[in-house]
């Protein structure tokens, strides 16, 4: 993705770029499924954002999922009120590249969805994802409950666990938090690989298996 090589250390209020007042323009509908791509969740259906590195190779992964309504792109974390990508990827806004997830959860639990995160990327690698190194491709579930919050936090003490027991030295880097902002991103990164089936995807996990249910 643009811009591969960007500061890895979180700006400040003071620091960070102002932004704007107005949301990007955006994408009308899905371009996978074609649900208008700003709809409310569901009754009985539940959101979680997360955040493993560039969101192009991301949101395919979540898409591809039994029990997904709807996904979209985006990014949260940050500090700067409607940034543009070249912006979040300047490292000057706080944010991450983010996947929002809209989900059944009678068809797929968060649990499931916890287990895909963890396992399709390095949690591990901080401000960065392999070669794509910069704040906004940081490891990160914004959850919208404290039930989520929970099931996230005990699946990456898991997780932990698993990796540690297969050689990994590095500590799991990633930000679990309550989801405040999300600003989505631009048309083009909209289901960006349905679009450009030859584009750039840098996801790949640690080939690591997630155990799902378990304590640690």
């Amino acid at each position: 993705m643009l811009f591969s090589r960007k500061p890895v250390a979180m700006p400040t209020p003071d620091t960070a770029l102002k932004g704007r007042a107005q949301p990007l323009p955006t994408a009308a509908t899905h371009f996978v499924n074609g649900r208008d791509l700003m709809a409310d969740v569901p009754v009985g259906f539940e959101r979680a954002v997360f955040g493993l590195g560039c969101f192009w190779g991301a949101e395919r992964k979540f898409w591809q999922q039994d029990g997904i309504w709807l996904t979209r792109v985006g990014y949260a974390g940050g500090i700067t009120p409607n940034p543009t990508y070249e912006e979040v990827c300047s490292g000057q806004t706080g944010h991450t590249e983010v996947v929002d997830v809209i989900f059944d959860p009678k068809q797929v639990s968060f649990e499931a969805l916890m287990k895909l995160f963890l396992e399709s990327h390095n949690p591990t690698q901080g401000m960065r994802q392999g070669n794509d190194i910069g704040t906004q491709y940081r490891s990160a579930v914004y959850t919208t409950s404290d039930a989520q919050a929970q099931t996230a936090n005990r699946m990456i003490a898991t997780y932990e666990a698993s990796l540690a027991k297969a050689g990994h030295k590095d500590p799991i880097t990633t930000e679990v938090a309550p989801l405040d902002t999300i600003y989505f991103a631009e048309d083009y990164h909209q289901q960006y690989l349905a679009k450009n089936p030859a584009g750039y995807c840098g996801i790949g996990g640690t080939g690591v298996s997630c155990p799902i249910g378990l304590p640690v």
